[in-house]
């Protein structure tokens, strides 16, 4: 499990699955609980503005001495070597260091809880200059341990909290390694939550060699669900997508159709709409999911079959049975758009896939291409954008996220980039980035130079099948 959190494996686990945590992990390695309560509590504006993440991490890996202010606030600082990281270590220092009493020092908590919005530290400031001096400390550790006082200020966790955070980050985690199909199911049940569409979380479970099976009337059932190897219990169960995931389908024409489908099987297309009751637009939603392909052979066969349910008019008795019409199969580039239009995912080729003669020829290489570079390598790389942030305590960065057919790529623009091409950093939906690949520690970005909207490529998987072969 802690060998799985090392790597940053750790998409859709609480806590520790934003692009933050995940540039964190590799440098911080967990290895123990406590680890994990420093990794929850570490990239937060507090410890970030106080300036204490980089000697923190320095002093991990060896690269920096482990110092303390004096004998008296070793046992404070001894589990964070040396540096403050919770807030019930900046209120030991005020009792420890500056004298402050027990009931001055809840006083502070409060005061570093309220100040963004009514400020009232700068008393604090000066008594906690006076009690330190007083106590020989000198005024450049005062200076930091105000800072570290307001970066708490703006966000900083107790390390009970912290604690706490970490028990359902290690669970959830042991979930993820050991039963990842389980885990998946569950989270894509739990929607909307966390950073990840359900699109991402079946892209990586996929990844991680887990199975996973469309929308289907004859088996699925209304929330995902796990389905069994017959004979192979030592397998990971496939997950069978859910017919919550059709988006605009109620809840109640999804389980109408599974209680009919609980008394017989479906002969065909005409007998669930009948039997279970479907209204139209329930009809032509599942038709468009592609959940009726076991029933109608593929999507253009079952818009028709659901087209023909209602009796029609004598005027049109004279019209071709359904099984006389020929209609062509759609073309992978059309099931593609309608699984993402109407299910938000697709388990077909990913779109980067069916692009990717055109991306080559642009010059933009694979995200698995770029694993193996050099640090400082000069690259280009492209990918549909599934994340974008910009976090206060950046100074105006912008963090995206692309992703190919092989896994994610982080990218960094700075704030001069994003701001001369800001169009195309927000509008873009397959984005293009020229850059400088850095690899440090086991975390890797491409740091943006320069930026080009691609989208206009997305239009080109209406094109029939034999384009993309």
């Amino acid at each position: 499990t802690y060998a799985m959190i090392r790597k940053a494996d750790t998409v859709g686990v609480f806590q520790i699955e934003s692009r933050a945590q995940m540039a964190m992990l590799p440098r911080l390695k967990p290895r123990t609980f406590y680890d994990l309560v420093v990794q929850v509590a570490i990239v937060r504006p507090g410890p970030i503005q106080g300036k204490m993440v980089h000697p923190y991490l320095q002093r991990r890996q060896g690269l920096e001495p482990i110092t303390y202010p004096s004998a008296a606030l070793e046992e404070v600082f001894k589990r964070t070597l040396g540096v403050p990281l919770f807030q019930e270590q900046v209120m030991q220092v005020a009792i420890v260091a500056a004298g402050f009493s027990a009931g001055e020092a809840d006083e502070l908590r409060r005061g570093m809880a309220a100040w963004k919005r009514r400020g009232g530290l700068e008393h604090f400031r000066d008594r906690l200059f006076a009690g330190l001096a007083k106590n020989g400390y000198d005024t450049d550790f005062a200076e930091r341990i105000f800072e570290q006082i307001r970066g708490f200020g703006s966000y900083g966790f107790p390390e009970s909290h912290a604690a706490s955070f970490a028990l359902i980050t290690y669970a959830s985690c042991w979930l993820k390694c050991h039963e990842p199909a389980a885990f998946t199911c569950a989270l894509m049940n739990s929607q909307p939550l966390g950073f990840y569409s359900n699109s991402q979380l079946v892209q990586d479970v996929r990844r991680h060699g887990i199975d996973v099976r469309p929308v289907d009337v004859r088996y699925s059932h209304w929330n995902s669900a796990l389905e069994a190897w017959p004979g192979d219990t030592a397998r990971q169960p496939a997950i069978r997508l859910g017919l919550r995931e059709i988006a605009g389908l109620s809840r109640a024409a999804g389980e109408a159709l599974v209680v009919a489908r609980t008394a017989r099987p479906f002969e065909d297309v005409a007998d669930l709409c009948h039997r279970a009751g479907l209204d139209e637009r329930a009809r032509a939603l599942l038709a468009e999911a592609g959940a009726l392909k076991g029933l109608a052979g593929h999507r253009h066969r079952a818009r028709w079959a659901v087209g023909g349910v209602e009796k029609q008019l004598p005027l049109f008795d004279s019209s071709p049975a359904e099984d006389a019409v020929s209609l062509p199969v759609p073309s992978i580039g059309e099931d593609l758009l309608a699984d993402y239009a109407r299910v938000g995912l697709t388990l077909g080729p990913h779109p980067l896939s069916l692009l990717r003669r055109q991306l080559a020829s642009r010059r933009y290489r694979r995200s698995r291409e770029l694993l193996d570079l050099p640090h400082g390598s000069r690259v280009r790389a492209a990918g549909l954008v599934t994340m974008r942030q910009r976090p206060e305590t950046a100074s105006g960065t912008t963090f995206i996220t692309l992703e190919d057919e092989d896994g994610m790529v982080n990218v960094v623009v700075w704030r001069d980039l994003g701001e001369r091409q800001r169009r195309v950093l927000i509008e873009s939906r397959l984005l293009g980035v020229e850059g400088r690949w850095e690899t440090v520690d086991g975390v890797r970005h491409l740091i943006a130079s320069r930026l080009h909207d691609e989208s206009a490529l997305a239009q080109q998987l209406s094109m029939r099948s034999r384009d993309f072969r």
